[in-house]
Order: structure tokens, then sequence, then C-alpha cells
């Protein structure tokens, strides 16, 4: 049977020092996450991570528990192309597929385990719904999960409480993870990574309303991570850019911790008072009566959630879940503006100019002037090189950017035209 884990479970950085080996100070933990955050390699793999709401189509307002989705999920057999399914804090599913050689194999994969999973609910009266924002609930944890409950009293203790919860109940996204590619050219393809980012969400933005109403933004998901500490949640790039791990490691020390993992049975418990986890490297802080681990360390980056995370690979976080008959030309043009060295200098120079341009690519999304330019440019580089089996996908999301609209403004229409409710039920029926 498929294991229903919590996003928890990830894989450690390959370092040869054990897990419990103490750090003797906050320039050791740099050596160790500069020097392991990203491998010299080819590039060519891609890894998809598929979010979506799970909704009760006979009652909208409903959230499935955490029991009732388990109870569904046991029983799927090992999935077709390989997917793992995990729950979200707020019972979003998603579905982690293995690392495929080139980006037609990977969406073969995702979308015939996705098939599987939207079976297997619907037999069970529940659907999923592709959005990057719960429009219709409130914030509600269900995953019961010790590090989902030390998240709840950490975000609860800080300036970001509402957005916290927010942010791990009610938001849902796809998730691209891209090799690290020739160390020579690390610098410039992080920078690119971000830099893609505002054009990006303006083209995917698909998260108009949070909780019940219009938030006035095309993807409330980046807004709701605007809200975020940004100490955790920005951008990592450093004022140089010129070494991506050095970056990230100064990112990671001045973060504060979460939670710290006790002896008991792995329980995990909150920090409520603002430790940068330099602090705690260098002993101007005990937390749990010591200093850090290995282990804590590597765990610490797990609770670190940047637009863009090195985790030996990329993992590029800011796009939001949206329609199944979109996602596959939205995970090639992203991955081939990165990967295909022509397009890649030739977006760099089609992205430059709104390269920051975060807030208001998630506000307006393409109704910017600049970034319907650059998506247009960006996306005719990605069509142009795209499989006759994707050209489908391509040309409606060409379609879309061209008259300068993105997935929110076809939720929106529908929620307008048919209610909220009913457009959550008939999307979670597969109607929309």
């Amino acid at each position: 049977m498929t294991r229903i884990a919590t996003t928890a479970a990830h894989a450690p950085l390959d370092h040869v020092q054990p897990a419990d080996t103490a750090i003797t100070g906050s320039a050791a933990a740099v050596q160790y996450i500069a020097e392991g955050c990203l491998v010299d390699g080819p590039l060519g793999r891609i890894g998809l991570e598929l979010e979506a709401h799970c909704f009760d189509p006979a009652d909208p307002f409903r959230r499935p528990g955490w029991d009732e989705l388990n109870d569904v999920l046991k029983w799927i057999g090992p999935l077709p192309g390989g997917s793992v399914i995990t729950m979200e804090p707020g019972g979003a599913v998603e579905l982690s597929g293995p690392p495929a050689v080139g980006v037609p194999s990977a969406i073969d994969g995702m979308r015939r385990d996705q098939a599987v999973l939207r079976s297997t609910l619907a037999e069970a009266g529940l659907g999923l719904v592709f959005l990057g924002a719960d429009p219709l609930r409130p914030p509600e944890r269900v995953n019961p999960g010790a590090r989902y409950r030390a998240m709840e009293e950490f975000f609860a203790a800080s300036d970001s409480g509402a957005a916290g919860a927010a942010m791990m109940t009610s938001t849902a996204s796809i998730q691209i993870n891209l090799d690290a590619g020739p160390r020579a050219g690390w610098a410039t393809r992080v920078w690119l990574a971000h830099a893609l980012g505002p054009t990006m969400i303006a083209i995917a933005g698909n998260s108009p309303m949070l909780a019940g109403e219009f938030t006035g933004w095309q993807s409330t998901r980046q807004w709701v991570w605007g809200q975020m500490d940004s100490a955790r949640c920005g951008p990592i790039l450093g004022a140089s850019g010129v070494d991506p791990g050095t970056d990230w490691a100064r990112y990671a020390l001045k973060a504060p911790v979460m939670m710290v993992r006790s002896a008991d049975a792995g329980d995990n418990v909150a920090v409520t008072h603002y430790v940068p986890f330099a602090d705690w490297a260098d002993g101007r802080v005990l937390l749990g009566n010591r200093r850090p681990t290995i282990a804590d360390l590597e765990y610490h980056l797990t609770t670190l959630f940047p637009p863009v995370r090195p985790r030996r690979w990329l993992e590029i976080r800011y796009l939001d879940t949206v329609p199944e008959t979109v996602w596959p030309a939205l995970a090639f043009t992203l991955t081939t503006l990165l990967d295909h060295p022509i397009a890649a200098d030739l977006a760099a120079e089609a992205v430059e100019p709104v390269a920051t341009a975060w807030d208001v690519a998630a506000r307006v999304g393409l109704s910017d002037r600049r970034l319907h330019v650059a998506a247009n440019r960006c996306l005719a580089l990605a069509t142009e090189r795209a499989p006759a089996e994707l050209m489908p996908a391509m040309e409606e999301l060409m379609l879309n950017v061209e008259t300068g609209r993105c997935p929110a403004d076809d939720f929106s229409d529908r929620v307008i035209d048919n209610g909220i409710a009913a457009t959550v039920a008939r999307m979670a029926q597969g109607e929309m």
C-alpha cells in the first residue's frame, strides 16, 4: 500500500558526519550548508509535486477529516507513475513524483497517478479542487502530526499567526524540482530561477479568494506567503548572488528556529521566542538545554520556505496549483526556460525588468504591462520547443496569456455566474 505520510518526510543532506555530531559554531554550520546544498552534475531530471484541496461535493463547506481521508487513501496500491501520497495540514492531498528524465516523462507519470487518485476519491464521494488557496472554508488543521502542532504554536506566538494558519491549511501549489546543474552555472541558474518567479506567478495565478471572500489578488497564495516572516519565506539571494551556497547558509543561520525535536519519540517542541539558528549554534542560547547537532540543522532547513530552496537540487515553490488542463504547460515552460541553454539566455533578458515584481505579479497578474510582455515572450520561447503531445496544453496557456488572463480570471467568472459553493462542488466533481 502507498504510505500516507506528512510532508515532514524530507530527504536528509548527504553528508558523512553522523546526525548526532554537535555543531561547533555558526561558522561550521555555514560551511556544512554551503558545501552540501547543491550537487554538481548534468541537467535533465525533473520531479513534480502537485497539491489539491479535498472537498465533499455534497457539502463543500465541510472539511474532510484526517481519519476519513486516511481510510480512503490507505487502500491505494503503488501508483503507476511512482508518486507518493502525502497529506497537508489542512487535508490537501499531494502527489510527489519520482525524478524523471525529461519533462514529458514526468508529466505522463503524474497524469496517470492523478487519474488513480481522482477515481479513488470519487468512489468515496470526495473530489479534488485545483486552486492556489481554499476559496470557501476557514483555515483549520486536520493533520495531527507533531510537526504541524509545533508549527501552529510557533506561528501563533509570532506576528504571522493568521498568515501561518492560512499557509498551512488553505494553500496549494505545484512544486518543480530540477537538477542544480554544473557548478560553474549555479549563480546564473539560481538567479534565473528567482527572476522567473514574478512572471510565472502572473501566468499561473489561481487563487482570487480565501475563506469565502474575494481578496483583490490574483494569487492570494503568494499574498499569504508574503505576509510571513521574510527571514523564513523570503527569497534567499544575497547582495552579490555569486555564491548561492553561501547565500543559503547565511539565510538559514539568520532564520529563527521554529521547533526542536526532543528525545521523547521524536516529538517537536515549538520555539515561541525569536532565536536565530546562529545564536543556538554559537551557544548564546540553549534550546532543549543543549547545543544543536547536524540532525537539528538539517531539520531546521526543512522549516524554511523560500520561493526557491536548494536541497541538492532546486525546489521551485512559487506556483499556484492549477487545473489539469494547464499544469503540464506550466511545468514544461518553467523547466524549458531554466534547462534549455538558448531559451534560458533569452528568458533572462525577457524577465529582467520584472525580476523582483513579486507583489505586483500576485496582485494584478498579467494586467501589468511589463509582466504581460515578459509572459508572452517566455511562453513563446517554451512553445517553440514543446513536443506535439503537449501542444494542446501549451496552446490553451498561450491563449490565456495573449489575452491577459490567468486561471484566477476563469475561476472568478464561474463564481460570479454560479456562486462559490456550487462552483467548488462542480469542480470537485470534475465538471469544470
